[in-house]
């Protein structure tokens, strides 16, 4: 009992390094900006001059700059790395800016993910081992590698610089970012939304059947960008795991990609029962995707004609604010509108949710997805209408 109040603890203080290691980084930031804004300058006279506007904005830029910078370079380490270990590109997205490869071209979408500032997704080479043996670590440190490295140079420039011009202030901060994006992203950690990467790197290294199921993953993924629906993929990538299998949480997706594959097929009890199992277990389902499941576990409950106040319960007030959050997300969108109509029977909202649907599906970058979510609200539709 104490063994598990301590990893628990464990657990929790994992959890929490990367919101202490973000406002150091803020703490640090906001330290040389007043450092360099405040700091007079002498005229060619003697006289020192007062801080003007351009003197505050300069360093809020380099901030700006030197932050976005180092999360492009964080995904094209990624990028990198698979390469390098014979990935081929599927997509890269710089917040919520997507670049995807659609049958042999590339495309510019729009897709938002809470918790991630960019994600470069690729697809692992074909093997003869069905995936156990393919390389995970490089593609998955890439990114932390570049972030180390550009730091570690930017530093080195600042400290053989004058260190009072704007430009040696903006290499300092791309210095400061780049190595903390490398510790927040290498450090093997468990947020509250998403595992990093370096978390993701440590599991797959020590289990076959994570690397397969990562790679099911990638996979997958492609297949959504060829415009294939979840119920058309092939049927090996889908099974539950055991109970004791969810306890690893790459291991973990493949039981939600199931329980994703119900709901497409309309199979709404299954995947309400399946999903409330996986849910009311002690294991290594990510925030993001236990949040989403709770939006599955929502839909299939009122189609399957559960009470109004017993669904309710699962809108919590954490639930609320990830829904908020992911506002513009198609599954999110769908189950807001099937509560708009189920639970209160407000079909002037429920038309508002879909217009909202509607204007995201037209740079989505996953059609297939949209497809199976407009049937979704469709069949609530039909369920309202027939109350």
């Amino acid at each position: 009992m104490e063994e598990k109040h301590n990893e628990k603890k464990r657990f929790l203080w994992r959890k929490h390094i990367i919101t202490i290691l973000s406002l150091l980084l803020g703490g640090i930031c906001g330290f040389l900006i007043a450092r360099y804004a405040l700091q007079p300058s002498e005229s060619s006279d003697g006289v020192f001059q007062n801080i003007g506007l351009y003197d505050m904005i300069l360093p809020f830029a380099a901030f700006l700059v030197s932050f976005y910078l180092q999360i492009i370079l964080h995904e094209t380490g990624h990028l990198i790395g698979g390469l390098l270990s014979g990935y081929s590109f599927s997509s890269f997205r710089i917040s919520s800016f997507m670049w995807i490869k659609e049958r042999g071209e590339v495309h510019f979408r729009r897709l938002s993910v809470a918790g991630t500032g960019g994600q470069c997704l690729m697809i692992p080479p074909e093997n003869d081992t069905d995936d156990r043996d393919i390389p995970t670590t490089l593609y998955n440190m890439g990114g932390s590698a570049v972030n180390l490295i550009t730091g570690l140079l930017a530093l080195g420039i600042y400290l053989t610089s004058g260190r009072t011009s704007v430009m040696s202030l903006t290499f300092l901060m791309f210095a400061v970012a780049g190595i903390a994006f490398a510790l927040m992203n290498g450090l093997p950690l468990q947020t509250t939304l998403v595992n990093n990467d370096g978390y993701n790197a440590v599991t797959l290294s020590k289990s076959p059947s994570a690397r397969q199921a990562f790679a099911a993953q990638l996979r997958l993924n492609a297949y959504l960008a060829q415009g294939i629906r979840i119920k058309d993929m092939p049927s090996k990538y889908f099974r539950f795991p055991s109970d004791e299998e969810m306890k690893d949480s790459q291991i973990a997706v493949a039981g939600i990609l199931a329980c994703g594959r119900l709901l497409d097929e309309h199979r709404f009890s299954e995947a309400k029962e399946w999903i409330m199992h996986f849910l009311g277990l002690e294991c290594s389902i990510a925030g993001l995707h236990r949040n989403m499941l709770i939006c599955d576990q929502i839909y299939c409950s009122l189609l399957c004609r559960e009470p109004a106040r017993t669904v309710e319960q699962l809108l919590t007030k954490h639930q609320k604010k990830f829904m908020k959050t992911m506002k513009k997300y198609p599954s999110v969108l769908r189950t807001e509108y099937t509560c708009a109509l189920l639970i209160e029977n407000d079909g002037r909202k429920a038309e508002k949710i879909k217009g909202q649907f509607e204007k995201i599906s037209k740079t989505y970058p996953y059609p297939a997805d949209m497809q199976c979510e407009r049937e979704l609200m469709e069949i609530a539709y039909d369920c309202w209408e027939e109350r």
